[in-house]
């Protein structure tokens, strides 16, 4: 068929994010049961990548090394586009190509962030005003984390989740990222949860570095640890490995885990990743992210029609 027999086709590739909360405090707890956070939350460089093009109906693949641990067909992607058409108008046609690189249920928000990563490259790809929907009411609509992945930059979390502002900037450092290999569900682990609640922790001045980021976040915790080490105590001996490890300056549970992290000054991450490689647990090294805009690319291709 001739070039008159062709059409552009968009195709739009945003990335997805690990979400690692440095410290998280539970604070309260709503009349419904929701517990109410005041975290510090940044983003690695790990991510999943969500890439969609025009298409005549609703379709997800999903590839990469955690793939076989997802159900496609209920799958938070497809929430989130159902619920940008729905608010929009727009038809729901979208072809969307999910690779997982982030383990599942592993408290670093790796659902959340598919699902915020599909809002921005399905707003770009159907060419959506900013002010056509309320961006983060949808998100929150998806799930309490939904709304820090759209903005995918440090902040501060507050409510359950709805709730942002934004952090000091931050150094960057490098990470190393360590989960048993044990799925944990945060139901699971906020049922488990007692005891009294926690002050916010906040602070304006910027650390100046990993040492000085370091000393702020051992002054506070993450308030799931406990309860999460009761569901998988495998926990305990990840938190006890890294704090060994040469150069680690902090070791804490992510989220509602069972994935933890250390932290360290740049270079470092990758060595201490070797020093863990003979165990059975899933280890990557990594680093934060600071970008000011989450990124998203794109290019116009062709398909014979």
């Amino acid at each position: 068929m001739g070039s008159m027999g062709r059409r552009p086709v968009a195709v739009i590739t945003a990335l997805a994010p690990a979400k690692i909360n440095l410290y998280l405090h539970i604070v309260g707890r709503r009349q419904d049961g929701m517990h109410l956070l005041d975290s510090l939350v940044t983003f690695a460089a790990l991510a999943d990548t969500v890439t969609v093009q025009t298409a005549d109906g609703l379709t997800l693949q999903i590839d990469g090394p955690f793939a076989g641990d997802l159900d496609a067909k209920h799958n938070l992607v497809l929430q989130a586009a159902r619920a940008l058409a729905q608010a929009s108008g727009r038809p729901l046609r979208a072809a969307i190509r999910l690779t997982k690189n982030i383990p599942v249920a592993a408290g670093l928000g790796g659902g959340s962030a598919d699902a915020a990563a599909t809002l921005r490259a399905l707003m770009a790809l159907w060419q959506l005003p900013g002010t056509a929907v309320d961006l983060p009411a949808l998100a929150l609509g998806l799930g309490a984390d939904v709304p820090a992945c759209l903005a995918s930059q440090p902040a501060f979390v507050g409510g359950i989740g709805e709730q942002l502002a934004r952090a000091p900037v931050l150094p960057q450092v490098d990470l190393l990222l360590v989960n048993p290999r044990r799925p944990l569900a945060t139901p699971d682990v906020f049922r488990a949860r007692s005891g009294a609640f926690s002050r916010s922790a906040r602070f304006e001045a910027p650390p100046r570095d990993g040492a000085a980021l370091a000393r702020l976040l051992a002054t506070r915790a993450n308030d799931l640890t406990a309860p999460a080490n009761r569901c998988c105590p495998e926990i305990s001996a990840v938190l006890t490995a890294l704090e060994a490890l040469p150069g680690c300056r902090l070791a804490r549970m992510c989220g509602s885990g069972a994935t933890c992290f250390g932290l360290f000054d740049h270079a470092q991450a990758a060595a201490a990743a070797a020093a863990l490689a003979h165990t059975p647990w899933w280890v990557r090294a990594s680093e934060t992210t600071d970008s000011r805009s989450p990124a998203l690319t794109g290019h116009p291709s062709t398909i014979a029609i």
